[in-house]
């Protein structure tokens, strides 16, 4: 079996969450500060990504950081580097059994009518080459929405779909995430909404084409299991979009089927300052919480 088809195998049974660990230029500074490093820990945009690398590879390495995890997805200068002597989506699959994916957009446009569609991505198709020769097996992309509004949510979701399969053309399963902000005004009309959307963009996919989905966890319990049983998708995966962790996987549980792939939550109350032992305990309570929200 192939390396993708045993990753494909892992995404589709397995029981555990993603971790997202994809902050990138305009994230990172936040990501950090959360850590408890401040930005006069580095000097350039090189010295940054240096630090943020220290702090995945500390995650990444840690024993909490294990089989409850099916995947994790990395930002480009993290796949560029190395852990422990190996490419890092070598050492996830190789050493921890964890599938890679890799963050591909370049950013939000600027908000229009309460979307917020994805910047272009040039060179998009020699970045996803350079990802399956790693064997990433997937991709991650996010777009923002943030208004109940029908034909901005369709817009949203044909853009996501459209760079879909370029990335199903390239050989990788795309993860398409279209955000409904938690603050958005009759949020829960939004996602039936975009739920209509994407049905539509899943019923034009090819008879062997799959995605993936990332969406905000829904107001009403239980509204994406039709996307869930849905043959066209892979996995359903939820994002923690702002809650605190604690309300996150409370939310979560109620939404069977529903898996995490949480990033600020993940490394809520982690820190640089921390011993070795107290990171790996409190990252251990983490990962059990979110996992244990994952699999109702």
């Amino acid at each position: 079996m192939s390396t993708y088809d045993q990753q494909l195998q892992k995404i589709k049974t397995g029981k555990g969450f993603i971790a997202a660990l994809d902050q990138s230029g305009g994230s990172t500074p936040k990501a950090l500060a959360q850590y408890g490093v401040s930005e006069s820990a580095w000097t350039n945009e090189q010295g940054m990504y240096d630090v943020v690398h220290q702090m995945r590879t500390r995650i990444i390495t840690s024993p909490a950081f294990n089989e409850r995890l099916i995947g994790a997805i990395l930002f480009e200068n993290t796949m560029d580097r190395d852990i422990l002597g190996k490419p890092t989506p070598t050492y996830l699959w190789e050493v921890k059994g964890i599938v890679p994916f890799l963050k591909v957009d370049k950013g939000l446009a600027e908000e229009k009518n309460g979307m917020q569609l994805m910047k272009p991505m040039p060179g998009l198709d020699a970045l996803l080459a350079r990802a399956k020769a790693k064997n990433v097996f997937g991709t991650k992309m996010r777009s923002v929405i943030k208004k109940a509004d029908a034909a901005g949510i369709n817009e949203v979701v044909k853009q996501q779909f459209d760079f879909g399969k370029q990335i199903l053309a390239a050989g990788l399963m795309p993860i398409i995430e279209p955000e409904v902000d938690i603050k958005t005004p009759n949020k829960d009309q939004a996602e039936e909404m975009l739920k209509a959307a994407i049905q539509k963009e899943l019923a034009a996919l090819g008879p062997n084409q799959q995605v993936m989905l990332k969406l905000t966890i829904p107001t009403k319990a239980n509204l994406y299991a039709d996307l869930i049983s849905n043959p066209k998708v892979l996995r359903v995966v939820a994002l923690s979009g702002g809650y605190s962790r604690e309300e996150a996987n409370s939310l979560l549980a109620k939404n069977h089927g529903l898996t995490a792939s949480f990033s600020r939550a993940l490394a809520e109350g982690l820190s640089a300052q921390q011993s070795d032992a107290d990171f790996n305990t409190t990252l251990g309570t983490t990962m059990e919480g979110i996992y244990r929200a994952s699999i109702t």
